[in-house]
């Protein structure tokens, strides 16, 4: 089955055809690098490594570009108000963004580009857009003609009429136009500069990404442009009319955009005292537990962050530590014991397992991937009980194969959580039934091992260590009946 990705650009479904398959070029818009990151950037950062893992899982080799703003007015600004310098703020802030990239269990993109490191690139596009007509220098800058680009607006679906209604009205008066944009800022005093053609001054925002999108991937064509949905106008418009201005080709196959978060029903500000960082939410919420609530909602939709909802995401990901953790105090003694073996398929579960890909093909559909994944634990729970565990053992160690394959997908490792962990849902009556079967399961394995060592002395005509043996054991609830042909039996008490 095809994966199937919503378009922004189309405003559809559509069958996904990188331009050279089995190769993909995905690019994300990144941080701006002025404070720590919120939960809404976790969202962002997460949901993008998702379809990442999930392309390679399905065969793709992807190529995964995602840029660091390191200069812009609230870099400028923010510095001015801390009395630091810019540079310093911005590398504090990088280092610190890289802390909750870890904390997060997330990996780099292939390339972190910070825009200050590639100037020299930007100077050589803004110079080809004026040599083409599209963009020319006044006092204050460099600026993009809005309206000789005719396809502005094709992935907003905004007319120019429509967009001069959102135009600041103090717009700088040398552009000749209102809509027109900003590809490179004249300096003012006291600003980081660089030197240009066109005066000292910084690249606009704009020209940042569509610059190192198709310098760090090779290409004057991405297979996807990935952001949240803030950044359609006018950010990514932007990025697609100076891009295809200057090459004449598509700037992007497939636009992927992420829906925004609301915290109980409004809107994140400081202002508002609702702002949560990425570090203050790990505090109380284990980083899977961030992640398995941002999975319980489609990428594309919006999504409100409330208590509730993060008790239940912790409800839900605590039953996946305590049956790893369940798993884990079983090996190797159970699986050994029973001799299990590698199975090459399980009806059960390879059902389920297809049911995951199917909702991740179909636009990367997290919520009923969810629903199976359920159900693979549901099932593997269901055949670790006292009377069958031993019997069970290869089915149980093809569905714990299984879960541990799709939870990699998602960036989830419950296996690598303690179980006691403060921050997991203690109080569900899940773990006391699971640590009763463990504790059963344990002691008999235990008892049998203890056994197998007394019979041993007693060839040995060590009987002192044979007669501590059987006291250990009738301390921990077990008898030892001895026959007279030398053999014994094991008898909880």
């Amino acid at each position: 089955m095809p994966i199937q990705i919503y378009n922004s650009l189309t405003k559809k479904k559509e069958e996904f055809k990188p331009l050279a398959a089995p190769k993909v070029n995905l690019y994300s818009c990144g941080v701006t690098v002025y404070d720590d990151c919120h939960i809404g950037h976790a969202r962002s950062l997460y949901i993008f490594e998702v379809i990442r893992r999930y392309l390679k899982y399905r065969g793709f080799k992807v190529n995964f570009v995602r840029n660091i703003t390191d200069i812009d007015d609230k870099i400028i600004n923010r510095a001015n108000e801390l009395k630091v310098k810019w540079d310093e703020l911005v590398g504090k802030y990088i280092v610190r963004y890289y802390e909750d990239l870890n904390a997060l269990g997330l990996e780099k993109a292939d390339f972190e580009p910070r825009a200050t490191e590639n100037i020299p690139e930007m100077l050589k596009f803004i110079q080809g857009l004026i040599d083409k007509g599209y963009a020319y220098a006044t006092s204050t800058g460099v600026y993009f003609s809005v309206r000789k680009f005719a396809g502005y607006g094709k992935l907003s679906g905004q007319s120019v009429e429509q967009m001069l209604t959102g135009v600041r009205k103090d717009a700088d008066e040398t552009k000749e136009d209102p809509l027109d944009f900003a590809l490179w800022k004249s300096s003012k005093p006291g600003e980081p500069s660089w030197p240009s053609p066109w005066g000292n001054g910084r690249p606009g925002w704009h020209i940042e990404c569509s610059v190192m999108s198709t310098k760090y991937l090779k290409t004057q064509t991405l297979d996807i442009h990935a952001g949240g949905r803030d950044l359609i106008f006018p950010h990514h418009e932007n990025e697609i009319a100076q891009a295809e201005a200057l090459t004449g080709k598509q700037f992007a196959k497939y636009w992927i955009h992420h829906g925004l978060l609301t915290i109980d029903g409004q809107k994140m500000s400081k202002s508002l005292g609702n702002f949560i960082t990425i570090k203050e939410a790990i505090e109380k919420y284990l980083p899977d537990v961030l992640k398995m609530f941002f999975l319980q909602s489609h990428y594309a939709s919006p999504v409100d962050f409330t208590e509730k909802r993060m008790e239940e995401a912790t409800k839900w990901y605590t039953s996946f530590v305590y049956l790893f953790s369940q798993i884990q105090n079983l090996q190797p003694a159970f699986f050994d014991l029973a001799k299990a073996k590698d199975l090459e398929s399980l009806e059960e579960i390879d059902k389920e397992k297809l049911e995951f890909i199917k909702a991740m093909d179909n636009d990367f559909n997290t919520p009923q991937a969810l629903v199976a994944l359920e159900r693979i634990k549901s099932y593997c729970y269901s055949l670790m009980t006292v009377e069958n565990i031993g019997a069970n053992a290869e089915k149980i160690k093809y569905a714990t194969k299984t879960i541990r394959e799709l939870l990699s997908i998602l960036a989830l490792a419950p296996d690598q959580v303690d179980p006691l962990d403060k921050r997991l849902a203690h109080d569900t009556g899940l773990r006391d039934a699971i640590h009763k079967v463990l504790a059963e399961t344990r002691d008999k394995d235990w008892a049998t091992s203890k056994q197998k060592e007394r019979e041993q002395a007693k060839k040995e005509k060590n009987y002192a260590e044979a007669d501590r043996i059987r006291k250990e054991l009738e301390d921990n609830g077990f008898i030892v009946l001895d026959r007279k042909n030398g053999s014994s039996e094991l008898r909880r008490k």
